[in-house]
Parts: structure tokens; sequence; C-alpha cells
């Protein structure tokens, strides 16, 4: 019996469509063994093309679909035209044409939050660097030699009169390594390229943060904007970062007898869920309680406007470090090394799913320490 084979196309999220290869009667599953009418080829077209740019995609990438389809329509009604090895070498090749770009698309929607947005950064440089089209035959070590050579020295999409800081060119090209893994894991790369490539080091940046000494003169210290003040001094003592003090509310703060106050969340940088004992001093920051669903830091904002309030309020207290608010999440993890909280401790304060993350503090208090053993000086 002939084996019908057509090109069709399924609705799927972000206004796409997934070509997939529609098989009458049904076929065997190569994995399973099991009857199939449906074979996705891991190709996406634009339900609506909002510009050349994806109209022209949309045309390569249904020329591939229906190159793929005629092949395995060959494949199947005449098998006896192929070897076993001819037939493995048309499958290769076959993979070869896929669009390397429109499957780095379909692994970035599935992330979310942070790392979704780190995702579609990732795919913006490269898109540009390849005009838009990549196939997987054309992925090789040379290329992405090429490719890490244009991430230290290209503009950064947000400004381009900066050059895009080297540990971003790191994570991108991270993420574009973690699509090769995940490619090969797929059986959609013959080889494991991603072994084959080294990352782009990473440049060490200095963590500044404020001492003991400090924070006592910014609490002495009157601030323009009160709610960034309280919410400054919080991050001090809890490591949080902005974004989850910004959106904190009173649902999420608890009270146990004997043990004390607790704060329940969920990290939204991570997604990770937490449960962190805070102290009465930092909960006593906070005001009066309130409705379960209010923020507990209600308007405290991330802007220039409001930064300014922040920096105006360092300066005041005489203090002269370039001091961010996510410094005070620095100066947290930094003043507990110095007072003897074990390291695996204030990671998990901090929410750090690897330790090697914390560990950059440890380095700053060794420093520290170094220092202050040099200040001692006998007359020998």
């Amino acid at each position: 019996m002939v084996t019908k084979v057509s090109l069709r196309q399924k609705k799927i999220s972000k206004g796409r469509k997934s070509l997939y290869l529609d098989f009458y009667p049904a076929i065997p599953h190569p994995k399973t063994g099991k009857p199939t009418r449906r074979e996705f080829l891991g190709l996406y077209i634009y339900e609506k093309p909002k510009n050349p740019i994806e109209k022209k995609d949309n045309i390569e990438t249904l020329k591939i679909g229906e190159s793929i389809k005629q092949k395995r329509e060959n494949f199947l009604n005449k098998p006896e035209i192929y070897s076993q090895y001819e037939k493995e070498q048309l499958r290769i090749k076959e993979l070869g044409e896929m669009c390397f770009i429109s499957y780095f698309k379909k692994l970035a929607y599935k992330r979310k939050n942070s790392n979704h947005n780190n995702w579609i950064s990732a795919l913006n440089y490269l898109e540009t660097f390849t005009n838009s089209t990549l196939k997987f035959s054309d992925l090789n070590e040379l290329f992405f030699e090429d490719f890490k050579e244009y991430l230290l020295t290209t503009k950064s999409n947000k400004s381009d009169k900066v050059t895009l800081s080297q540990n971003s060119a790191v994570s991108y090209f991270n993420k574009v390594k973690a699509a090769l893994k995940q490619a090969y894991k797929d059986g959609l790369l013959q080889n494991d390229l991603n072994g084959k490539i080294s990352p782009i080091k990473t440049e060490e940046t200095r963590r500044e943060y404020l001492t003991l000494e400090e924070l006592n003169k910014l609490v002495k210290t009157p601030c323009n904007n009160d709610v960034m003040k309280r919410a400054a001094l919080f991050s001090s003592l809890t490591g949080l970062r902005f974004s989850d003090i910004q959106k904190m509310t009173w649902k999420e703060l608890s009270f146990t007898k004997g043990q004390g106050y607790y704060l329940s969340f969920t990290q939204k940088k991570t997604e990770g869920v937490e449960t962190m004992p805070i102290s009465e001093q930092a909960y006593s920051l906070l005001g009066e309680p309130k409705e379960s669903q209010t923020k507990v830091f209600e308007g405290l904002e991330y802007s220039a406007y409001h930064n300014k309030h922040l920096f105006q309020w360092i300066g005041a207290a005489g203090i002269t470090k370039d001091i961010t608010f996510h410094c005070f999440r620095h100066t947290f993890a930094t003043l507990q090394l110095f007072n003897g909280t074990d390291i695996y401790t204030v990671s998990k304060m901090l929410g750090h799913k690897d330790l090697k993350t914390t560990q950059i503090y440890a380095k700053i208090v060794d420093e520290a320490k170094r220092t202050a053993s040099n200040k001692i000086k006998l007359d020998m």
C-alpha cells in the first residue's frame, strides 16, 4: 500500500505554527514501533509574518519542510532503492537542513522569567550575527569561535556607544552551548559539539559592600525617600534582592513562638521557593502590618529618579563608595562571613543554587583579612 505523506501546520504559542508530516495510513514510530500518523519536524513558521525577514524565514522553512516530506515519501514508498547506509545518510542530510535558529527559538520560549529574557537576548545576537539563517550542517567549532569573537567585540543592544560586557557575552554564549547540548540529546547533532567548544571566561567583577560602621552611619542619616531607606537596610539584614523586596506582601510573613519571624516567598530570579528566618530588627523596618495581599514596601520603585534619592542618602552619610541597591545584598553576605557564619549557610540564605556563586564573597573576606594582617608592623 502506498503511504501518503502531507506537510501540515499546527498552531502553537507566540503566534507560530509547527510543521509536521501527516502519514496515511499510519507508519511505525522509529523509536517505539507503535503506529503513528504524525512526525513533528522541529520547524516553525510565523502565523502572521510582520516584516520581510519573517516572510523570508517562512518561505525558507516551508521549502525545507517540503523537501523533507518528499524524501520521506520516497523512503516509505520506494524502500528498495535505498541501502541502509544511504537511508542513514539521507536522515543526516535532512537534519542538516534544519534551522538552528528556529530550534534555539523553541528552547528560548520554554524558559521563564529572567532566564527567558536572557535566552531572548542571546537569540537576538545570534540572529544578527547570522542574518537569521543558520543550518545545523553549518555548525562547527570554527563558526562558534567566530561567534565568540563577535560577542566579545560587538556593541550592546542597549546602547551602540558601549561594547557588550564580557560577563553578558559569557551568559549569551553559554545559552548557545546549552542549545547544542540539548540538540545532541535530541538526536539532531551527530557529535557532541558543545563538549568541543570552550566557554568564554568570566571576568571577575568587584563586589562593593558597606562596613558595619558605614551601615550605622546610614541608619542615622535621613533620606528623602523613606521606603527606599527602609528597603535598603532590610536588604542588608536579609540579603534579599530588590525584585523580591519590591514584590513582598504581608501574607509572606509569619511568626512562630520561640523561633521568631519568617519570610516564605518565591524568588523572582530563580523561581526557587524559600523560607527564610529574619531578625526582629529586620522586621521592625517593615512598619505596621496591613492586609495580606498588600505590598510591604508600597511605593518602592526602581528608576533613575528614585535611585537619585539612594545616591543622595549615601553621599549625605559621607560614604564615597560606588553603592547601588544590590550592594546591600553584597553587604549582607560579606558581613555574615566576616562574623563567622559558614559559607554553606550564607549560600542558602542568599538563595544561591551553586556554592561557587557564594565563594566570591569568601574571597573578598580573605583579601580584607590579608590587608588587616599587614596593618600591624613592628620595628624589627
